[in-house]
């Protein structure tokens, strides 16, 4: 009978503990099902996929109370690296790579199944790597379960959880850790789909803001090339034209034509002389479109006619399509612009010879008003001052020397014209020397044999146009005369030989040329400097000498010599600067002798009057 209750007791005792035990695996069940609900809410989320395997290697970690979890991702080489650990001590595990069909990770890829071991380095069953092995060691693992993470029937990577203990590992364990394989390798599809739409969509804003820019583009070039038609038929000149184009397109820009001479520009074109660009003419027009011709140069044809050009371009970034295009359209104005020109100078070159002629014979109406309306007509500003160029090239040069000239002409809104053998220009300006070394610099490189290049004025209005071309043309023969053939002066920079040459003698300005700071000097302080030159002059410049005509210290003559070379620069006392100054001395005394004679004449009248 006591045997019997005590039989009972037992299996009820059992049954009680089946009951507790089968209670506390309901729980745990429940407790597990609850995080992996938990697990597959966090992973909808839309975490990017670096970030989505390190939230399941954690969530792994804890949900099953593992001492480690870590993620390897498949390579297309058939090897895999671990991605994301959580758990680890050391830093032998993220980025290790393992080799094909080795560890429980390979085996657990290749067979599509869950793999487990309660001992790892001491299970034989595994084909070790030693670098896993070692990773293993250091961390120090025993129980490591492994399930392969599946999409579209094939193995993408695995999902690794491990205990520092000799254990082995439930079926609830094993299920679960698949569960959340297979939520993760759903994850991780979505995942990877939404970076890649990410992705995908940045690619769309970033092609819709080119696209923004490249329509923005257009519309400027667009405005860019009406601007260019307005600029033409409006008159501009070339230099206008082409800085127009090469402010639209940020560049240097040449204009140049078939033989390579530069004909307008705005920046620089390294590298191109006149033989390199007349060569860009040829490999354009042979293209018949704008090429590149260079490290950051391109070159647009311009066919004006039977003749040849080429717009060069210069810039330290590409082109774009429709820059090219642009360019193309550039070559095009000007030659747009070149056939307007050479057909207003047809059509008004009877027309501005013949008002030319007038103004060098004074055969022109003396009227000012219907100068300036004949002027205004031919595109002459009349109220600006006119500089008077005569310039003779060699025998046999007329011909290129009249073709420039013309062109010239154009641009600078004056008027040329063969005058009894020479060629003669009239231009805006005030500075004559200046005119003439412009023509004489532009001409001279166009020519084989030197040219002789004169100027005088300005000239005061239409009017005196012929005298100043006088003036001009003795300044042409004092050069002449003077050994100057093959330069380029005015009748200033002949110094007294221009006051001599010119028609107004302007002993006033000349002298004040000279030594006007001198006598400007003397008058306002009250100082001796002019009868210190006069008498350092006369005494064979002696200072010691001067002084003692003077009857001052020759220290005192000395500074005045050092302030007067304060006034008028050094080297006054050199030949040249010495005899003008000489000169200009001579002429100041001989006006004062004048006029201290007709002032005695004048009291003498007066005293007879008496």
């Amino acid at each position: 009978m006591a045997q019997s209750s005590l039989a009972e007791l037992e299996r009820a005792t059992g049954l009680a503990l089946k009951i507790q035990a089968a209670s506390h695996q309901r729980r745990q069940r429940e407790s597990v099902m609850a995080d992996l609900v938990n697990t597959v809410h966090d992973m909808t989320i839309p975490y990017d996929p670096d970030t989505l395997l390190k939230v399941i290697t954690s969530r792994a970690r804890r949900l099953l109370g593992f001492d480690m979890a870590y993620v390897s991702l498949r390579r297309p080489g058939g090897d895999s690296y671990v991605h994301s650990s959580d758990g680890d001590t050391t830093s032998l595990n993220v980025g290790l790579v393992v080799e094909e069909s080795r560890g429980l990770g390979g085996m657990a890829q290749e067979k599509g199944a869950p793999h487990w071991t309660s001992d790892y380095l001491n299970d034989d069953r595994i084909p070790h790597a030693e670098q896993m092995d070692a990773m293993v060691r250091a961390e120090g693992l025993h129980a490591i379960m492994v399930v392969p993470i599946r999409q579209g029937g094939e193995s993408i990577g695995a999902l690794y959880g491990a205990d520092r203990v000799v254990r082995h590992f439930t079926p609830d364990e094993i299920s679960f850790m698949r569960y959340l394989a297979d939520f993760a390798a759903v994850a991780l599809e979505k995942a990877r789909l939404l970076d890649r739409s990410r992705k995908e969509i940045a690619e769309l804003a970033s092609a819709g803001a080119r696209a923004d820019g490249a329509i923005a583009r257009m519309r400027e070039l667009a405005g860019a090339l009406s601007g260019l038609v307005s600029l033409v038929l409006g008159g501009a000149d070339l230099y206008e034209v082409a800085k127009a184009a090469a402010d639209v397109l940020d560049a240097g820009l040449v204009v140049g034509e078939g033989r390579g001479r530069t004909l307008a520009c705005v920046g620089e074109v390294e590298g191109f002389d006149e033989a390199r660009t007349a060569q860009a003419a040829l490999e354009t027009h042979a293209a018949g479109s704008p090429v590149v011709i260079g490290d950051g140069v391109w070159a647009a044809p311009v066919g004006a006619g039977e003749e040849l050009g080429v717009v060069l371009l210069s810039r330290d970034r590409p082109l774009g399509e429709d820059e090219l295009t642009f360019l193309g359209f550039v070559g095009q104005a000007v030659a747009l612009l070149l056939v307007v020109q050479r057909c207003t100078a047809v059509a008004e070159g009877p027309l501005r010879d013949e008002f030319f002629d007038g103004l060098l014979t004074a055969t022109v109406p003396a009227a000012p008003g219907q100068l300036a309306r004949q002027a205004h007509q031919l595109g002459i500003d009349a109220d600006r001052p006119h500089v008077v160029v005569v310039a003779r090239p060699a025998d046999g040069e007329h011909g290129k020397a009249l073709v420039w000239s013309s062109s010239y002409a154009h641009r600078m809104s004056g008027l040329t014209k063969v005058h009894e053998g020479d060629i003669v220009l009239l231009l805006p300006g005030t500075d004559a020397s200046a005119v003439a070394r412009a023509v004489f610099a532009e001409l001279s490189p166009l020519l084989t044999d030197p040219v002789t290049v004169a100027s005088a004025g300005p000239a005061a209005d239409l009017g005196s146009v012929a005298q100043v071309h006088q003036e001009a043309l003795r300044c042409f023969d004092a050069l002449i005369a003077l050994d100057g053939a093959g330069s380029a002066a005015s009748i200033d920079d002949l110094g007294f030989l221009g006051m001599l040459l010119s028609d107004d003698h302007d002993v006033d300005g000349f002298v004040a040329s000279v030594i006007g700071p001198v006598l400007d000097h003397d008058a306002e302080r009250m100082t001796s400097l002019v009868p210190t030159m006069e008498a350092y002059f006369a005494s064979g410049n002696s200072p010691t000498r001067a002084a003692g005509g003077l009857h001052v210290h020759a220290n005192t003559v000395a500074r005045r010599l050092e302030r007067i070379t304060e006034l008028l620069g050094p080297g006054w006392q050199q030949p040249e600067r010495a005899t003008e100054a000489q000169l200009a001395l001579r002429l100041l005394r001989a006006r004062d002798v004048l006029r201290r004679q007709r002032e005695a004449a004048l009291g003498a009248q007066e005293t007879l009057g008496k």
